[in-house]
């Protein structure tokens, strides 16, 4: 009885053991994030009178940035803000207006509304810019136009740019057309393809590298790195980074669906499940359906609101089997009955695409494979170019 009860007891010990054992080496292995390693970053910024770029994704666990910021007596003087506004509730597209930060007082300077790079009157009088933003690693995602504009303001200013890293969820490839410089706007800024498999930090350097800021300028440009993240790890990003990417799935479903914003055919905005189903007010395109409505905080005058649409429900895909594929919209070209006016908003869709090339190969009735090879020569040429500014390997 003795000797049954010592086994168990041992047992018992061992189990233990083994538990502490795996967890203390999850915890080595966790991602870091850089706005997590303070010990990096606070020597940084000690002193100086800084401004953030950030949203409700500059969360450090359950706290923002700026909170940790302010108990660190840290001189924040104002925030800059981006699309979708620092709460992230703002409908794409929606203006973002300037004001004040209730809990804290601090001034909050919109970059999506009357003007999307600072003023020089704006930037007065700070030593250094903080970014911290969660991307999705796709080019028209416009995060990351922010963030150019703001990092040429401080190359003209000489200001310290410092990016405190995150991980992509998209960052495990890179696919898609290269931007051409005619096609520039807010949702390209980069001669890059659509999804480019860097992190902010490692596109920062790049754009700096590269000679891409106006004039070819660089700034005073700091990287505060992710730990125990390499390229390609499945990354699930905690917050939802813009209202209508809620789920991984819909953020490794972007890329893809994205196209559909230059037609009259829905990806779920107006939905709770966006960029995870497609569909339009005809019941030949497909057994399942939804209404697209008005939502607050998600979706104001959506496509084809309050209409039945038709189509395909993406939800049971595997989450992480999803890479950029152009099936979608060539199977919608057909059900369109390859009719000229499937793209209804012919610019945008170029600017979303970076080329006025993909329209034209689809209309000529190119397959995917044979669209793909034409993106081959200038997808390798990317791949080395962005070698000397990849930080993750």
């Amino acid at each position: 009885m003795k000797n049954a009860r010592k086994k168990s007891i041992f047992f018992i010990i061992m189990v233990v053991c083994f538990i502490v054992f795996t967890e203390s080496i999850a915890q080595e292995n966790k991602i870091i994030t850089g706005a997590e390693r303070t010990e990096v970053w606070l020597p940084l910024i000690k002193n100086k009178k800084i401004a953030l770029l950030v949203n409700h994704t500059a969360m450090i666990g359950n706290r923002h940035l700026l909170d940790t910021m302010l108990e660190l007596k840290i001189d924040v003087k104002k925030i800059f803000l981006p699309e979708h506004g620092f709460r992230g509730d703002a409908d794409a597209g929606e203006q973002i207006k300037d004001g004040t930060d209730k809990k804290t007082g601090i001034p909050l300077v919109s970059l999506y509304g009357k003007t999307k790079k600072p003023t020089k009157e704006q930037m007065k009088g700070l030593d250094a810019i903080v970014f911290d933003i969660q991307d999705v690693g796709v080019r028209f995602f416009t995060y990351i136009s922010s963030m150019h504009y703001m990092m040429e303001v401080c190359a003209e200013m000489g200001i310290e740019f410092i990016v405190f890293d995150r991980p992509n969820p998209n960052g495990d490839y890179i696919d898609g057309p290269i931007l051409k410089k005619e096609f520039t706007s807010f949702v390209g800024m980069h001669p890059i393809p659509v999804v480019h498999g860097m992190t902010v930090g490692e596109l920062a350097q790049m754009i700096n590298g590269e000679g891409w800021l106006s004039g070819n300028i660089t700034c005073s440009l700091t990287i505060v790195q992710n730990k125990n993240y390499y390229r390609k790890m499945q990354y699930s990003v905690p917050i939802k980074p813009s209202p209508n990417l809620p789920n991984d799935l819909s953020i490794r479903l972007y890329p893809s669906l994205c196209f559909f914003e230059g037609t009259e055919v829905s990806i779920g905005r107006g939905t709770y499940f966006p960029f995870q189903v497609i569909g339009f007010p005809d019941k030949s395109f497909g057994d399942f359906s939804f209404m697209p409505k008005s939502i607050d905080g998600m979706a104001k005058n959506p496509l084809q609101e309050n209409k039945t649409c038709y189509g395909d429900d993406l939800r049971n895909l595997d989450t992480w089997e999803q890479k950029m594929t152009l099936s979608f919209l060539l199977e919608y070209y057909k059900k369109f009955n390859y009719a000229d006016n499937f793209i209804s908003r012919e610019h945008f869709f170029n600017l979303l695409a970076g080329t006025d090339e993909l329209l034209k190969q689809i209309k000529n009735g190119m397959t995917e494979a044979q669209i793909r090879d034409s993106w081959e020569k200038d997808l390798k040429k990317f791949e080395n170019q962005r070698t000397q500014y990849l930080l993750y390997e």
